[in-house]
């Protein structure tokens, strides 16, 4: 049966596994894309289009590839055609890891076991807009319910984290934290450089006339971020080069770009070596966690990228080099004392084993210090989260993992967390019955609901977080 009870636990290790240790615990989302606005505003969906939809470019993907015209994914169409257009596309979906995440997440959220194709639309559209107006469905009560006790979104340095503030003087069952994501910091070839420059003087309250100036206006929000339950910083390396340079020259290109010349390649690239070593210094003065995103290949298709702004389904993934500059950049902040907790994410799974080799030469102190990420984006898929998890178990420990996360801008994403356990359990349960790993429910178990949540409960060191029960 689709879906039922033991979808994906192809043994009796792993569902002994999922159903006594995985299944009831909670839910840290250590990196997401909610908006902590919306959060705190709390309002309910409008409908399932908005809910579902919007802002969701996994789906709109699949629509195009289904040849859905663009007025009815990104565009004017009313919300209940673009549903409609999903539900048409859903049937074509066998395969990929959509099909189980809808109708898991009808399941879940909204007690619907029909599977949605274009005659259920209709009845599968009223059932969910019905329940959606009720108080069940507003945010805040999508997250509770869904066991999640820690929310982490992500936050650039000048953003005021007003909206974080105000949630932390309201009683929640869950904290929402902010992430340090500093991307615009380091793109100084950006065309919105300038204006972000003058949004991080009015934050951080200082004129930032000078190289010098920036790294203490951002060493200031790095310590308000800390204030405000800030624990993990973020980088998208879509591109990572390693070359470093003096202050001097480091100022002196800074003073190029406010004085609007162009930057060459190579004056870019010694900017943002210099400037991401000294945010790594800050990050381990804070014992914060340094999450590094790589290989992500932006805004491919320049018609659209011109029509619709970038995230909106036309990135890939890149096939640069990478160890070089990586170990480089690792080994500085080592030599100086200074290297941080490292997740290193590569949307790339060629990358995993240089990533995995790497790791295993600044692993200190700390158990699981540095970690491979979870399968992310393209690689967040039944194969991809079983290659990663392999790839870590063949070449570190994977009882240290911290676990899942959505990396969504879905409140009803948090069915993730489900089909990663299961897959988790799913492996662990083939290992065992093969005798690769011995027939110990205490031992196993215990990995399991580590990697669940006990292992992100205490890498981290969130402000609290709530014991699982």
């Amino acid at each position: 049966m689709f879906l039922n009870d033991n979808f994906l636990l192809t043994t009796e290790t792993a569902r002994t596994l999922f159903h006594q240790h995985a299944k009831s615990m909670p839910i840290i989302d250590y990196h997401c894309h909610l908006d902590p606005k919306e959060i705190y505003e709390n309002k309910p969906f409008r409908n399932l289009t908005e809910a579902w939809l919007s802002g969701d470019h996994y789906k709109w993907r699949l629509m195009r590839a289904n040849g859905i015209p663009e007025s009815h994914i990104t565009g004017d169409a009313p919300d209940y055609d673009k549903f409609m257009a999903w539900a048409v596309t859903v049937p074509k979906t066998v395969g990929n890891p959509l099909y189980s995440w809808t109708h898991l997440e009808l399941r879940r959220f909204f007690g619907i076991d029909e599977l949605l194709n274009e005659e259920s639309a209709p009845r599968i559209w009223e059932e969910v807009n019905r329940q959606l107006a009720t108080p069940a469905f507003k945010r805040r009560s999508i997250i509770k319910n869904s066991n999640v006790k820690i929310v982490c979104t992500t936050d650039d340095p000048a953003d005021s984290l007003e909206y974080h503030q105000l949630l932390k003087k309201e009683e929640q069952d869950f904290q929402v934290l902010p992430a340090f994501r500093p991307d615009k910091a380091l793109n100084i070839d950006a065309p919105g450089f300038i204006d972000w420059l003058q949004r991080l003087e009015q934050a951080a309250g200082v004129q930032v006339r000078s190289y010098a100036a920036l790294v203490e206006a951002l060493k200031q929000r790095v310590d308000f971020f800390h204030e405000q339950g800030c624990r993990l910083s973020d980088h998208a390396l879509d591109v990572l080069r390693y070359e470093a340079g003096d202050a001097a020259a480091v100022e002196s290109i800074f003073a190029k770009r406010l004085a609007g010349s162009e930057l060459s390649h190579a004056e870019i690239t010694v900017y943002r070596t210099e400037l991401l070593s000294a945010l790594i210094g800050m990050y381990h003065e804070k014992n914060w966690t340094m999450q590094l995103h790589i290989h992500a290949y932006r805004n491919n298709n320049t018609l659209m990228f011109n029509r619709l702004g970038p995230d909106t389904g036309y990135d890939g993934l890149n096939d640069l080099p990478l160890t070089e500059s990586l170990s480089r950049l690792l080994d500085r902040a080592e030599s100086a004392q200074g290297l941080p907790k490292t997740i290193l994410y590569s949307l790339n799974p060629n990358d995993y084993p240089s990533l995995l080799a790497l790791m295993g030469c600044y692993q200190k102190d700390t158990p699981g210090k540095m970690q491979l990420g979870s399968g992310w984006w393209y690689n967040d898929t039944r194969s991809g989260m079983r290659h990663q998890l392999t790839m870590f178990a063949d070449n570190s420990l994977l009882s240290r993992f911290v676990g899942m996360l959505t990396d969504s801008r879905s409140f009803l994403s948090y069915t993730r967390h489900e089909y990663f356990r299961r897959v988790l359990c799913e492996l662990i349960g083939e290992w065992a019955e093969r005798g690769e790993a011995p027939d110990d429910m205490a031992l196993l178990g215990q990995m399991v609901e580590d990697i669940a949540y006990h292992n992100a409960a205490a890498y981290f060191g969130f402000p609290a977080v709530v014991a699982a029960e």
